[in-house]
């Protein structure tokens, strides 16, 4: 596992990747149920924040899969 400045830094690539190529898709990340804690004082740690940067590469990675397809 890496460690949460590793991850950390994956996340913010990630963010910036989504904001400059696919801005209309920053609406869906707060919807994510990784980003939405069913706790009042959850703990984050290097697991969570892999799966939170887990779900950000897949929603970019599943998005840009069809939305280039019918950019072309």
């Amino acid at each position: 596992m890496k460690n949460e400045l590793d991850i950390n830094n994956g996340i913010i690539k990630t963010s910036i990747k989504i904001e400059n190529k696919f801005p209309e898709l920053s609406k869906f990340i707060d919807e994510m149920p990784v980003t939405i804690p069913n706790k009042k004082s959850p703990k984050i740690n290097s697991e969570v924040l892999e799966d939170y940067l887990l779900s950000l590469n897949s929603l970019l990675n599943k998005y840009a899969a069809t939305h280039l397809k019918t950019k072309k």
